[in-house]
């Protein structure tokens, strides 16, 4: 059975990370294996991906069947298109030379294409950057209009219950004074019943007479008794 091109799982659960081996293929998947030729990052942004390009185009010539997944990686860094030139060579479809030239081309495009994503990359993430400072700062703004909107509302009905506190100790004020003159008013209305009274009483009362001083009479004369 040939060998096979294949990732090897290794890193910690969420984190992946893999080795690309060259392995029996009757192997298990994270067994033994005869080479290391590479490693594959999918964590980063974009993702690492570093191939030793002489072994793994030797281990392609000598009937290596990669996975799908590492025939992607191998075409994304050129073995999988020098492999298919040095095929051509093979044919006399092409000299060394040219096949060399088509492929010096195609990687010159290939690291146009992807400077051009990372700037493109780069670019999104600064403007994400951007727009989340933004809405941060949006988000930021309405807080603190929302706050201002609660001062001024606290604000204000302390100040109408101070107003209120204030009406109320002036009404308080008035009934304790109304009630003062009230009471003043019943002490001055019960002093002018009782003298209203008084004098009734003193009306009604039967006068007296007083006598009459008695007439003197005048006092008889003595008589004079006789003398022998």
């Amino acid at each position: 059975m040939p060998a096979k091109i294949r990732l090897q799982r290794r890193g910690k659960k969420g984190q992946p990370f893999y080795h690309i081996v060259i392995a029996d293929g009757r192997a298990p998947r994270d067994g033994k294996f005869i080479e290391k030729i590479g490693f594959y990052n999918p964590l980063t942004k974009p993702a690492e991906i570093e191939i030793n390009f002489e072994s793994a185009l030797n281990w392609l010539r000598k009937g290596a069947q990669p996975t799908d997944t590492v025939k992607a990686l191998l075409a994304y860094k050129g073995v999988m298109y020098k492999n298919h030139l040095l095929k051509g060579v093979q044919k006399g479809a092409f000299t060394a030379e040219e096949a060399e030239v088509r492929f010096q081309n195609w990687l010159s495009e290939k690291e146009t294409r992807i400077r051009s994503k990372k700037n493109e990359h780069q670019l999104s993430v600064k403007d994400a950057t951007k727009a989340a400072l933004d809405h941060e700062k949006k988000v930021n703004e309405t807080k603190a209009q929302a706050l201002a909107k609660k001062y001024a509302k606290e604000q204000k009905a302390a100040e109408a219950g101070a107003e209120a506190k204030a009406e109320a100790e002036a009404v308080t004020e008035v009934v304790a004074e109304a009630e003062v003159v009230a009471e003043a008013a019943e002490v001055i209305e019960t002093a002018s019943e009782e003298v209203a009274e008084a004098e009734v009483v003193a009306e009604e009362a039967p006068v007296e007479d007083t006598p009459a001083e008695e007439e003197q009479t005048p006092e008889e004369p003595k008589k004079e008794e006789p003398t022998a």
